[in-house]
């Protein structure tokens, strides 16, 4: 049954949007601006994957993940990321303890990744051991201490903060531990206007807050409502082809893309665009997914999954030209 017959979903669906267009509204409240990195925050956090937010310090990106976290009344926790953080730092430990009988045993007392929003900060500044413990939670949604497994919580979303490559931190993650991340948003300085505001609400006697509106329960059921939004076959073709497009020694790759491309995005990539393109199409108000919501996320959805080789490093080629030359060449190759 399709949804335009469906009164039950379709009323679902709305409220889908209703919701939302709340949490928005509210993170808006405080943070000033940045209506694309807000949109895309909450639409990796309804699509059940986590982001890798990149810019200069100062930027609001510490603020934006207390906001969120607040507005969904759930908890939250902050980790600074250095060089001497240890994974048990993060996962939590066993401790030894004495019970009512005396008797000593150990106990598992959990470190801060047991959280509904996690914060890691400057992620690229820890050891490659500390940042596998938190990607291996991430894709597993557990921790194993001692031989037993803890499980995270239903909701469990990272967003891992890193700075540009210009300002890159001790230990840059690995292209593939980048590929864990649903999406990449890049985090664009204030326009003047923008900064003004910043001003009167930071330097005033009462900062905005925001309040509490959803419970993690319900973000979840945003989730499986999102994974309904159908996808017709060619739409799925496009966003398949674009996906091999980026890879220099398949027949889809755009001259760019061999001259200045090492390796291609992963199917996490697939999935990645797919997902986020059927909740940008639920927001605009349809009920299928169009090419135009595939062309509207794949720069967030892939630039962290090419990897550029020398050539394309030296000509300063970003991976944002390379998809959007990817999706040219494909449009083009279909419409031909």
């Amino acid at each position: 049954m399709a949804i335009e017959d469906d009164p039950q979903l379709r009323a679902e669906l709305e409220r889908f949007r209703e919701d939302f267009a709340r949490l928005r509204e509210e993170v808006a409240r405080v943070i000033v601006g940045q209506r694309e990195i807000v949109d895309g925050v909450l639409m990796a956090l309804v699509a059940g994957g986590h982001v890798l937010l990149e810019g200069v310090p100062g930027l609001g990106k510490t603020l934006l993940v207390r906001t969120l976290a607040s507005v969904l009344e759930a908890r939250f926790s902050r980790i600074q990321f250095t060089p001497d953080l240890m994974p048990a730092d993060l996962i939590g430990t066993n401790v030894l303890v004495e019970g009512e009988g005396g008797q000593r045993e150990f106990r598992f007392d959990p470190g801060p990744l047991f959280a509904n929003v996690v914060l890691a900060d400057e992620i690229n500044r820890a050891t490659p051991k500390t940042q596998s413990a938190l990607l291996e939670a991430m894709q597993e949604h557990s921790v194993t201490v001692a031989g037993v497994t803890h499980s995270l919580d239903r909701l469990f979303f990272v967003l891992a903060t890193q700075n540009p490559l210009e300002m890159e931190g001790t230990y840059p993650l690995p292209e593939a531990q980048l590929d864990r991340f649903l999406l990449k948003l890049i985090v664009p300085y204030p326009t003047a206007e923008e900064m003004e505001t910043i001003l009167d609400r930071t330097t005033d006697v009462d900062s905005p807050t925001a309040s509490p509106l959803l419970k993690p329960e319900r973000v979840l059921e945003m989730s499986r409502l999102a994974r309904r939004i159908p996808v017709a076959d060619e739409v799925r073709r496009f966003a398949i082809q674009t996906v091999m497009g980026t890879h220099p020694d398949q027949p889809q790759a755009s001259p760019m893309v061999r001259q200045f491309v090492r390796y291609g995005a992963s199917p996490r990539g697939a999935q990645a665009v797919l997902l986020t393109a059927k909740i940008h199409a639920l927001l605009d108000d349809r009920y299928h997914v169009a090419r135009d919501d595939i062309r509207a996320v794949a720069r967030s959805a892939l630039r962290h999954r090419v990897l550029l080789n020398f050539e394309g490093q030296a000509e300063a080629i970003s991976t944002d030209a390379v998809v959007e030359d990817v999706m040219q060449h494909v449009g083009d190759a279909v419409l031909a």
